[in-house]
């Protein structure tokens, strides 16, 4: 894992910071767990007479991000999708009161953002639920900025299309960018924009994940307590 060292080699060019919402910002589904509104996503779509559009796997997949794509791919750009999006988005709204900070994560977003770091949120979660999560912890002014998943579900991560948003947001040039994410997804945006990337990993099934898509394990932190003391110690 990376070592305060490499931390700040990695965070001296850094003036963008592009932050995944669901790992490295907070737990959104910590009291709305996302295994049950998988069921129920799939109990919408049973309802609806439409059990035959999912593949066995996607019946008990616990990610209901994953249920949606399955579906999405051999129903595309249909009004069912739209309709199972907008379910979603209202689960991920339903979630937001009950989810549950990353450690760290609000005192290094404050201490960055003072240091003058822009920010912006590329998620594959409903921007709105993003924007009522940031809200609630009275963040809104660190992030003027906030893109997530759309009705054309091929747009998100590892499709680059939500960072391409924020980087022309913000006018920044990718070098001096970095995607703070907990995901291969995150990780395969960022590489095909040339942005940096540092994974938060908050154990050991997500470091593994992280490093068999090619994250260096010294790109990859176990607390954002790591990061925050890294920055307090650059000046």
């Amino acid at each position: 894992m990376a070592s305060t060292e490499e931390l700040r080699k990695l965070l001296a060019p850094v003036r963008y910071v592009l932050w995944d919402l669901d790992g490295p910002i907070c737990r959104l589904f910590a009291g709305h767990p996302a295994d049950d509104v998988a069921r129920e996503l799939v109990k919408l779509i049973q309802r609806l007479g439409l059990g035959g559009l999912l593949k066995e796997k996607e019946r008990f997949d616990p990610d209901p991000q994953a249920v949606l794509l399955g579906v999405n791919e051999r129903h595309p750009d249909s009004d069912l999708i739209t309709l199972l999006e907008d379910w979603l988005t209202q689960q991920e709204l339903t979630a937001v009161p009950t989810a549950l900070p990353t450690p760290y994560a609000d005192p290094l977003i404050r201490t960055w953002s003072a240091l003058g770091a822009r920010f912006a949120i590329t998620t594959n979660n409903s921007a709105l639920a993003a924007a009522s999560y940031i809200e609630t912890r009275y963040l809104k002014g660190c992030f003027p900025y906030i893109y997530g998943r759309t009705k054309d579900l091929d747009q998100m991560k590892p499709h680059p299309h939500c960072l391409s948003q924020a980087l022309k947001a913000l006018g920044a040039d990718p070098s001096q960018a970095l995607m703070l994410g907990d995901a291969r997804t995150d990780y395969q945006a960022a590489q095909e924009l040339h942005v940096p990337f540092l994974g938060y990993a908050r154990d050991d099934r997500k470091a593994d994940a992280l490093v068999a898509a090619g994250v260096a394990p010294t790109h990859i932190v176990r607390s954002l307590e790591e990061v925050l003391v890294a920055l307090k110690g650059m000046g």
